[in-house]
């Protein structure tokens, strides 16, 4: 008789955990077949591209220091007719270049933030990266009477955390999906194959405007007449981005 029971046991024992499975598995199908996602969490992004068949882009350009390039930069924008591009400003630069700030915004393009020292944040306490989109913060809104909502961090370093604070913070974290690489300096023609090679709808374009980047705006004319070509228009990140959602987009 305690055989029996034994035995019984282990099968009622084993026929539960088929029948767990069983349910986990009715589970899983009626998940799919609502078309909602199992085991979904919302993480923090950052921007890399938009998902889009319209033929649109946006040309944006980080400054760290400097004041030779950004003027030139601005002229030929401004020649070629481009109405929209976005500037990436650090705060330092931004608090000794008040008069090239404005301009910027005087010209209508628009403006985020750069962060303030150019370090990795992801090396950085919380605190501190909440310490260094602040001072930018305060910087840039002092400067134009508005305040930043894009953040561009230094070298496109980040990590959760620091994505996390940015977006509780009121900021959208924005990278880019072509490199045009011009801060190696690797020749006009180069920067300009590069973009015109890679861009793509809903793209985002890394460029610089700091002084150390000395073939920006000798590759910009080209640049711009080359995605007209293509049959691109230009638009800033927040245009780009509006109406989409944010979670669609790689986080790095």
């Amino acid at each position: 008789m305690k055989f029996f029971w034994i035995i019984n046991g282990r099968k009622l024992k084993n026929g539960l955990i088929l029948a767990v499975a069983a349910l986990f598995a009715i589970g899983i199908l009626y998940v799919e077949s609502k078309d909602i996602p199992a085991f979904a969490t919302k993480e923090p992004t950052a921007i890399y591209k938009v998902p889009t068949d319209e033929k649109k882009l946006a040309l944006t350009f980080d400054i760290s220091w400097g004041e030779e390039r950004t003027i030139p930069i601005l002229e030929i924008l401004q020649k070629y007719n481009v109405k929209n591009a976005t500037f990436f400003l650090s705060g330092p630069w931004s608090r000794d270049h008040p008069e090239i700030v404005k301009k910027i915004q005087e010209m209508g393009f628009e403006i985020g933030s750069h962060g303030y020292k150019h370090v990795n944040y992801s090396r950085l306490s919380e605190k501190e990266i909440q310490e260094q989109i602040e001072r930018a913060h305060v910087i840039l809104k002092e400067i134009t009477g508005e305040a930043p909502k894009l953040i561009r961090t230094p070298n496109g370093d980040f990590d959760k955390r620091v994505i996390r604070i940015a977006n509780d913070m009121g900021y959208e974290v924005i990278q880019w999906d072509t490199d045009s690489l011009d801060w190696r300096n690797p020749g006009v023609d180069t920067i300009v194959n590069r973009v015109l090679s890679k861009a793509h709808p809903g793209d985002i374009i890394l460029m610089h405007a700091s002084d150390s980047c000395k073939q920006t705006h000798l590759a910009l004319p080209a640049i711009i007449e080359g995605l007209r070509k293509q049959g691109y228009e230009f638009v800033t990140v927040s245009q780009l981005i509006a109406g989409y959602d944010s979670s669609l987009q790689q986080l790095d």
